[in-house]
């Protein structure tokens, strides 16, 4: 089906983008599977090339122009190489927006445009080892002394774990009131503030992935995000335009996914002719290609909706559980069909199963998006 809400100057940046992947990326990437981590001048070069934060105010070094489009252009050729260690999409999308979103003029000075010109990595701590999408149970806490608050607490699964240079801390600011949290932001090489260990995935192999520790980390007013009773209105703002980017990578892996297999079962002789062309098979492509097509209007959809400040948590949620869902179905039944050599990292396929299972995880899980979805319905 033809895209209609991409309009000429979109499909000019992608096809801008895609080389600048094609040429500074693919050759790195087995190598950066192998470390477990993306060197950072891969960040800086991503920065100078114009392809981190491109919304932000030229004043930080964006271009101004706030069209979602083109996050959603970056998600998608980046699924469509299976890279899963450079995940612009999180800097760009999902924490970059924060700052831009809550920040003070100073702060966006200070974090912001070293963010654009890729100078910083950002990271953003939710996630505790007994507190996943249950905010109000984090155990993370920061005292307020006046001229600087005192952080403690430990954050686990934090994708930009090692190489983040700006963390933005979540931690509840009065123990009475679950819902009073705070947004702080911790730079590398204050005093206090450790990195564990770079965690071991299934998937996302070259996406530093770690354990963050904060021993009376002294915090200044300064590194305050916004209200430091708000933060959680602020993080419940934020994740709906989150999980609209997790869809946007979703649909697009699930289509990368069934592009490979398609060739594939094409070539690959069984019985005498190619295995698509038995029933079955082509059935189950079929069925595979309209789910995929189907999905993409619904997120093209909700990508209009957030450009027109329209998209509500709840539609998100549909559109995060939904893709999520598609894609683990997807990469299933396409490692089926590529047999036995479906189970050999050396075709892509397999990379593409072992990066799939986590999206039905992360932001926010597919249990928590029916939550989310059905307590909408009353």
């Amino acid at each position: 089906m033809k895209r209609i809400h991409f309009a000429s100057e979109h499909e000019s940046f992608r096809n801008v983008f895609r080389e600048y992947l094609q040429r500074e990326v693919v050759p790195h990437t087995e190598a950066w599977e192998r470390a477990g981590i993306v060197p950072r001048s891969a960040w800086r070069n991503a920065g100078q090339a114009g392809f981190l934060a491109m919304w932000a105010d030229e004043e930080y070094g964006g271009t101004g122009i706030r069209d979602f489009r083109f996050d959603q252009v970056v998600a998608e050729e980046l699924s469509a190489i299976s890279e899963g260690g450079l995940v612009l999409p999180l800097q760009s999308s999902i924490v970059a927006p924060y700052l831009d979103r809550f920040g003070t003029r100073e702060q966006k000075k200070r974090w912001l445009a070293p963010a654009v010109s890729g100078e910083a990595v950002l990271a953003i701590a939710m996630t505790e080892p007994g507190a996943g999408s249950d905010l109000a149970g984090m155990t993370t806490r920061a005292l307020d002394q006046g001229d600087h608050w005192v952080l403690n607490g430990t954050k686990t699964f934090i994708s930009n774990g090692i190489n983040g240079d700006v963390v933005i801390v979540a931690a509840k600011t009065d123990p009475s009131d679950p819902r009073r949290i705070g947004l702080f932001i911790i730079e590398a090489g204050m005093a206090g503030f450790e990195r564990g260990r770079k965690l071991d995935k299934l998937g996302h192999r070259s996406q530093d992935t770690a354990e963050l520790f904060f021993r009376d980390v002294k915090v200044p007013v300064s590194n305050v995000l916004g209200d430091p009773r708000k933060g959680f209105s602020y993080l419940m703002e934020m994740l709906a335009p989150e999980r609209l980017t997790e869809a946007c990578i979703s649909v697009a892996s699930a289509r990368a996914a069934f592009d490979v297999t398609l060739i594939y079962t094409k070539a690959r002789n069984a019985f005498g002719q190619p295995i698509g062309d038995f029933q079955h098979n082509r059935f189950k492509l079929a069925d595979m290609k309209t789910e995929i097509d189907v999905g993409q209007v619904f997120v093209d959809r909700c990508v209009m909706d957030f450009n027109a400040g329209e998209l509500t948590a709840e539609i998100a949620a549909e559109a995060k559980l939904w893709t999520t869902e598609l894609l683990w179905r997807v990469v299933d039944q396409c490692v089926q069909l590529f047999g036995g050599y479906g189970y050999m990292w050396e075709y892509p396929i397999t990379r593409m199963f072992a990066n799939a299972r986590v999206h039905r995880v992360w932001a926010g899980s597919s249990e928590i998006m029916r939550e989310i979805i059905g307590r909408s319905l009353g």
